[in-house]
């Protein structure tokens, strides 16, 4: 019997190892959720296409043909980085930022899991089935894209992508749909401590990072939800408000412009960046 127990210890204990030594821990992983702002609606430009460092990369929630991409596999970030034809997003310049001031060694991977129009409500998992039953059909069609349940992709992915790298960081941009819903706060940390639980994180570790909506320097027509989201720091200690202030728009005063989008990922990254220790005048 104490033969059997000891044999038992030390096969778990190599497959501990084994299953340590198979993550990079210099590649970091990003989860980015949210609704059509961090879907990303502006028109990608030439631009945003060209001089993609390698070292950043994107995980595909979805099966994309017409990119060459497969569910579950990593490619190299050239947007779109949400679906197959959605637009540029804050998560593109944020990893173009990170892997620009990280050391060379260091990769960076992101997952997209986002849903335009949709509520926090559609990410937890208690309760998703139910708002479902009262959605439009093209945001039906949209979470179909995931299988019906963007919560259940996002953390199939990340699973996978643990196998590879190290979860650092998760990125929400939502709220427009919740805007003055004075509960926001608390229905985030559901779905953070959830992702927290599923993916045996430590939310000591793990930040997360919220955008703040088109500003009201912008005219932005949520602009006042942006008083709520200032207060999720009251409700998740390890959390973070992106300013978007000066972030310029579209003519719908809902969605950021593409330089909006430009602006606003690269300061999810700053602020990433500082809580890694790094200050930008003295990264590379």
């Amino acid at each position: 019997m104490k033969q059997t127990l000891k044999f038992m210890l030390i096969t778990i204990l190599l497959i501990a190892v084994n299953y340590s030594y198979s993550q990079d821990p210099n590649f970091q992983i990003y989860l980015s959720f949210g609704q059509s702002n961090m879907e990303g609606n502006a028109r990608i430009q030439p631009q945003d296409t060209i001089n993609v460092n390698e070292r950043f990369m994107v995980m595909e929630a979805v099966d994309c043909p017409n990119l060459d991409r497969k569910k579950g596999e990593w490619y190299t970030a050239v947007p779109p980085l949400c679906r197959c034809k959605t637009g540029l997003t804050p998560t593109d310049y944020f990893g173009r930022t990170m892997v620009e001031n990280l050391p060379e060694n260091v990769k960076v991977g992101v997952i997209n899991v986002a849903v335009g129009g949709c509520k926090i409500e559609l990410f937890d998992k208690a309760k998703y089935k139910e708002y479902l039953t009262d959605v439009p059909d093209w945001m039906t069609n949209m979470v179909n894209e995931y299988n019906g349940d963007p919560y259940g992709r996002l953390v199939e992915m990340a699973k996978l992508a643990q196998k590879d790298g190290v979860i650092k960081g998760i990125l929400l941009h939502q709220g427009e749909s919740n805007t003055n819903d004075t509960l926001w706060t608390k229905k985030v940390k559901i779905v953070y401590d959830n992702l927290i639980k599923d993916l045996n994180l430590n939310s000591k570790e793990v930040p997360l990072l919220a955008g703040e909506v088109v500003n009201e320097d912008q005219g932005g027509v949520c602009a006042s939800m942006n008083k709520i989201i200032a207060t999720l720091p009251e409700t998740i200690p390890n959390s973070y408000v992106i300013s978007s202030k000066g972030c310029p728009d579209g003519p719908d005063n809902l969605h950021f412009s593409a330089e909006g989008y430009r602006m606003l990922g690269k300061r999810y990254a700053i602020k990433m960046l500082s809580l890694l220790g790094y200050n930008l005048a003295e990264t590379k």
